[in-house]
């Protein structure tokens, strides 16, 4: 039986009316866009460290 993992809850940085729009076809489960906070979260600390190592304090797209 799959586990969940606990995480501390992210602050919401996706709008979801605009990934309703996006996705038309589909239902969300309670929890999608939770998630899909933490994957956005990730995503953008990820890109920071990747500059930050680059001597860089400009995000660019080739960080993500």
């Amino acid at each position: 039986m799959a586990t969940k993992k606990k995480t501390a809850k992210v602050e919401p940085l996706v709008v979801r009316s605009k990934v309703r729009e996006l996705v038309k076809d589909m239902r969300f489960s309670d929890g999608f866009f939770e998630a899909l906070d933490r994957k956005v979260a990730e995503l953008v600390q990820a890109a920071v460290e990747r500059a930050k190592a680059n001597g860089r304090a400009t995000l660019r797209d080739y960080d993500l």
